[in-house]
């Protein structure tokens, strides 16, 4: 990528076109497994590649359920949730007991002091200790499934893991330093240096929103090496000791939910960090963070999980005790449907969550896709339940768990629940840019036949052999789309029982082929305006989510029948689900074509230009007149370290 001019601040001017080919060289180019969302999105229902469901090793149960009970324990015993709320901190001494339990160790491998549970299994602690204290799940999976161990685990060298991965295990906390107070998903804009000097790289910038970064003993900071003699150059991964000279520490962030994090402000000044402390080579930065990723995600959705399984709980409680017109308000059904969405919903996101978690675990299929549709879904679908919830509550879901309990009845936090799921529209990558990310991927196959012939830039001769070889793929790829199985009334039969999943299944099919021609004919039509579509992509992303979804439910109900595990009642709950998404599927078909979306964009044009400033009339604005953006200029801190790391 050439590198436009700096701006007076040291950050790198980049154009659009520069800032999406940084984010292309970081994504991985290639598919060496098979991926199940990504034939969905081509119109190909792989079920084999989930059916019969995956399941972990006995010694890996085992090790899981012994570890869970544990941890159970400790959180019934030792953890206080509303205490954690209302002073906005995790106690130190609960910290410390995280640690004893291994609970900082449980993705690292055993030969470094970790637990080594697999994917499924620390998720499920996630979700047990985030129903306790949300705080406290976000303070164990900052730390492992972003933070040091999991880049370590798979880009680090065997020195670096012998090195720090103990450490993690057990004594350390660590944090992911990405974002900036200018940056956040356009890395090619990021101005935090690591200026090569002998043995060592010198960094220098702000960094934002760094989670675990208040308490951190060690950091992965995504730093930009000047390109020169010796070195590619490149945004690159570091492991960064806290105590370091010139880390400050400046301030402690506080939000609407999530109240006890340890998120903040760190700045970098002259901080030297020895070459043996990247991970990777020089550029792989974004690569690193992106593959990381990819199962790191996966944490989101357990505590989503867990905020369903809460949710369905509160709300089967409540609306047995709560009369309203001489029954119980369960018994109205405009209260019912609220109660059946969340119940169903939970199974679902369950069963999303299990699913993609296993299959990373076997690692026999790229699930980037998957992960990125159950962080994407479940954090939406998350966000619903606990709004469905706060209203069944009423007033009682507006009001505070603390003054509930102080005038004699149930300290229910609703509204804390509320608050604590708004981030997770926003963690790891907004909806929007998940919208975009799953976008990107899905189309691959159709980028990687046709690109060049839709991309303005190149040459006639270039168009030439693109249009040949698209022609090619597509003679072979459309006909597939006009059948298939979903078509046959026989079909996956065998999830026929006492109630019939065989046809959700088939009209997963079906619309699945739907689904990718509606794709082909949007690329036929926008050609290389097609990525300025966001709008039209986020519904096509949506629908493969709800589809992903209703194959997991189905996939789960089988195997919990097959296993006599509650069998029927998870047909009924599968059934359920899949009826609803179907509703909701057929409303975004019908708004791929018929929106507002032009009309839209001329109202933001307005709006921009400063047409409607009349619709602002009649208000006061009581916010300061501070800046929008905070200076980032590098230099030596003027505030107070407020880093504490717990010991």
């Amino acid at each position: 990528m050439s590198v436009s001019p700096e701006a007076p601040s040291g950050r790198p001017v980049v154009t659009e076109r520069e800032a999406r080919q940084v984010a292309e060289a970081a994504r991985e180019q290639t598919w060496r497994k098979p991926s199940f969302a990504k034939e969905l999105f081509l119109g190909r229902f792989r079920l084999d590649l989930i059916h019969p469901h995956p399941l972990p090793a006995d010694e890996a149960v085992q090790r899981g359920e012994e570890f869970l009970d544990k941890l159970r324990d400790f959180v019934e015993t030792k953890v206080d949730g509303a205490l954690i709320e209302r002073e906005a901190r995790i106690p130190d001494e609960i910290v410390d007991g995280l640690k004893e339990l291994g609970a900082f160790g449980m993705k690292i491998d055993t030969k470094y002091g970790g637990l080594g549970l697999t994917q499924v299994y620390y998720n499920k602690a996630l979700a047990l200790v985030g129903s306790a204290s949300p705080a406290i799940g976000v303070l164990l999976s900052a730390h492992q499934s972003i933070g040091v161990p999991q880049p370590l685990k798979l880009f680090g060298t065997q020195e670096q893991k012998e090195r720090f991965l103990p450490r993690c295990a057990r004594t350390d906390i660590s944090a992911f330093l990405l974002t900036e107070p200018d940056v956040g998903s356009d890395p090619a804009r990021l101005a935090t240096t690591a200026v090569p000097d002998g043995d060592d790289y010198v960094l220098d910038g702000v960094k934002l929103w760094t989670t675990n970064g208040v308490v951190a003993d060690l950091l992965v900071v995504m730093a930009r090496v000047p390109k020169s003699e010796g070195h590619r150059g490149g945004i690159t991964a570091f492991v960064v000791e806290t105590d370091s000279p010139g880390i400050t520490v400046e301030n402690r962030n506080a939000f609407m939910g999530l109240r006890g994090i340890e998120n903040g402000v760190t700045r970098f000044h002259r901080v030297r960090v020895p070459a043996s402390h990247r991970i990777g080579e020089e550029g792989q930065g974004l690569k690193i963070a992106l593959t990381t990723l990819n199962t790191g995600r996966l944490s989101l959705p357990a505590s989503c999980v867990a905020a369903g399984k809460w949710c369905l709980k509160i709300a089967r409680e409540w609306s047995a005790a709560r009369e309203q017109w001489g029954k119980p308000i369960a018994h109205h059904e405009a209260v019912g449907k609220k109660i059946s969405f969340i119940a169903a919903t939970t199974f679902a996101l369950e069963a999303v969550s299990d699913l993609a978690s296993q299959m990373a675990d076997e690692n026999r299929n790229d699930i980037r896709i998957e992960g990125a549709l159950a962080k994407l879904y479940a954090s939406e679908m998350g966000w619903r339940m606990a709004d469905e919830l706060v209203q069944i509550r009423g007033g009682r879901g507006f009001e505070t768990a603390e003054s509930l309990r102080a005038r004699g009845e149930r300290g229910v936090a609703a509204e804390q629940l509320l608050r604590d799921l708004r981030i997770n529209r926003i963690f790891e990558g907004s909806t929007e840019i998940m919208h975009l990310l799953i976008a990107r991927e899905a189309v691959d196959a159709h980028l990687s036949v046709a690109g060049d012939l839709i991309d303005p830039d190149k040459s006639l001769s270039d168009k030439a052999k693109a249009g040949v070889g698209a022609g090619v793929f597509y003679a072979k790829w459309l006909p597939k789309l006009v059948a298939g199985p979903g078509q046959l009334p026989t079909s996956y039969s065998e999830f026929k029982h006492e109630v019939d999943l065989s046809p959700h299944l088939r009209h997963v099919e079906r619309t699945a082929r739907r689904l990718a021609r509606s794709t082909f004919y949007a690329m036929s039509r926008w050609q290389g305006r097609m990525e300025t579509k966001q709008a039209f992509l986020g519904r096509i992303v949506d629908i493969g989510a709800e589809l992903f979804a209703m194959s997991a439910a189905c996939v789960r109900a089988e195997m919990l029948r097959s296993r006599g595990d509650h069998g029927r009642e998870a047909y009924q709950l599968a059934d359920a689900f899949c009826r609803q998404a179907r509703l909701r599927i057929d409303e975004l078909f019908e708004r791929l074509w018929t929106n507002t979306d032009d009309h839209d964009r001329k109202v933001v044009k307005g709006v921009m230009s400063g047409t409607y400033t009349w619709l602002e009339d009649g208000i006061v604005d009581p916010s300061d007149d501070g800046p929008w953006i905070a200076d980032t200029t590098p230099g030596p801190s003027t505030k107070e370290n407020v880093h504490r790391p717990i010991r």
